[in-house]
C-alpha cells in the first residue's frame, strides 16, 4: 500500500493569514463606530477625524485621530490629567472675553471603544477564522 502526502501548509498559511487582515479591518470599522458614538460632539470635527488602519506588519488594527486636540479630549487637561496643572489659568477667546479655567474633565471615546467591547471584537476574530 502506498500512501502519498500532499503539503498544504503554504496555502493554508496565506489563507489564514489573509483571514486575520479580512478580522483586523472589521474589528478597525467596528471599533471606529463604537468611538465615533462615544466622542463628544461641538462641531464634529473630532468625531469625523476619528479612523482606524490595519498594520498587517504586526499585524494589529488602530484606532485613532489625528486632530490636535483628540488626546485632550480624552485624557483630560489641568487639575483633571493625572500629574497636569494645579493651578486655574486664563485665556482670552476669539471675541476678546476672558475666562479662568481649572481644565477640562476627560471624555474617552478611544479606550473604551475598545476596552468595552472585547467580546464583540472576540466574535469578528473567530467567525473569520473559521471562515
Amino acid at each position: 500500500m502506498k500512501v502519498e502526502f500532499t503539503d498544504n501548509s503554504p496555502e493554508f498559511i496565506k489563507a489564514m493569514k489573509e483571514a486575520a487582515l479580512r478580522a483586523l479591518e472589521k474589528c478597525g470599522l467596528t471599533g471606529e463606530g463604537f468611538a465615533k458614538a462615544l466622542c463628544p460632539v461641538d462641531t464634529g470635527n473630532l468625531r469625523n477625524s476619528i479612523t482606524h488602519q490595519v498594520d498587517s506588519g504586526e499585524p494589529a488594527a488602530y484606532i485613532g485621530t489625528n486632530s490636535e486636540y483628540g488626546a485632550y479630549v480624552e485624557l483630560g487637561t489641568g487639575k483633571y490629567y493625572p500629574g497636569g496643572r494645579k493651578d486655574p489659568w486664563t485665556y482670552q477667546d476669539a471675541h476678546g472675553n476672558w475666562h479662568i479655567t481649572n481644565g477640562q474633565r476627560a471624555q474617552p471615546y478611544l479606550k473604551p471603544a475598545v476596552a468595552d467591547h472585547g467580546e464583540t471584537y472576540r466574535n469578528i476574530i473567530e467567525s473569520e477564522m473559521k471562515g
